[in-house]
């Protein structure tokens, strides 16, 4: 594992492993933002290209799986992650559909980029969606095979109640939920269930790239849907914060991502405009 103990993140490598092309950016693109500006190299691992989207049906939509890709470069580009990899399992059975070789590859890129740290979803899958269940379990599975020589383990979580704070905003202010979709979903759901996080992330500087990032993902959202709705403030004040919550197997390790506690005065939000992705 890379060099630890020197009290700073510049240098050294975090791996992002997520579900679909969005989840990045609403679990924990403001953390990632601050990562890449404090000279972390940031790799995202996305399981699928999300042929079925929230808006698409049952079907697999290759089309929509293109969209998504170049959406999803736009999104990374905007967050400063430097190594893009997105795979190609079935969107939707990710919990049960090819598990060994999701397993095997998660444990490879462990290996290849030999990351000071690893990020994924907790148990609760941010509101229960099972692919995010499934890749929590693949993760997890993942670094225990690696054992001793695994790095840290942090689990994102969402704060309870954000959802429902921002959803609640955007009725009183005249939106009607959708019939399917994303924002069908009970917003109580996001959060419900999640273990108390031992770390929360101020990313209030950053909010402003984390909606951007999210609205690069056209095909998943509406130009008038809840996050639109959001003044700065209020962005500020039910964004401003991601939570994670360390892995108990993780305990023997260094600090990785407890080094953002203290304040974000030591890192300034950098323009995005030259940002690079890179894929393999």
């Amino acid at each position: 594992m890379q060099p630890r103990g020197d009290g700073s993140l510049a240098g050294k490598t975090i791996l992002v492993v997520l579900a679909h092309p969005d989840d990045e950016s609403i679990a924990c693109g403001g953390t990632l933002a601050r990562l890449s500006d404090a000279g972390v190299r940031v790799v995202l691992f996305c399981a699928t290209r999300g042929e079925r989207g929230a808006l698409s049906g049952p079907a697999r939509d290759d089309r929509l799986a293109l969209t998504r890709m170049h959406e999803l470069e736009e999104a990374a580009r905007i967050l400063g992650i430097d190594d893009l990899l997105v795979f190609n399992h079935p969107d939707g059975d990710l919990r049960w559909a090819e598990v060994t070789d999701l397993l095997a590859e998660i444990a490879m890129t462990v290996v290849r980029f030999r990351p000071a740290a690893v990020i994924t979803f907790g148990e609760e899958g941010l509101y229960w969606h099972l692919d995010h269940v499934g890749v929590h379990e693949r993760v997890t599975g993942a670094l225990g095979q690696l054992g001793p020589s695994a790095p840290p383990l942090y689990y994102v979580t969402m704060p309870p109640g954000t959802m429902a704070s921002i959803v609640e905003h955007a009725i009183a202010g005249g939106w009607t939920p959708p019939p399917k979709g994303f924002w069908s979903l009970p917003p109580k759901a996001f959060g419900l269930g999640a273990q108390e996080p031992t770390l929360v992330v101020d990313v209030g500087d950053w909010t402003e790239r984390k909606l951007r990032a999210i609205r690069c993902h056209a095909s998943q959202t509406s130009a008038a849907d809840p996050f639109a709705r959001l003044s700065p403030e209020q962005a500020r004040t039910w964004l401003g914060v991601e939570h994670f919550r360390r892995a108990a197997a993780s305990d023997r390790c260094e600090p990785v991502l407890e080094l953002l506690a203290p304040s974000p005065a030591t890192e300034r939000p950098r323009s995005t405009t030259a940002e690079s992705v890179s894929g393999s």
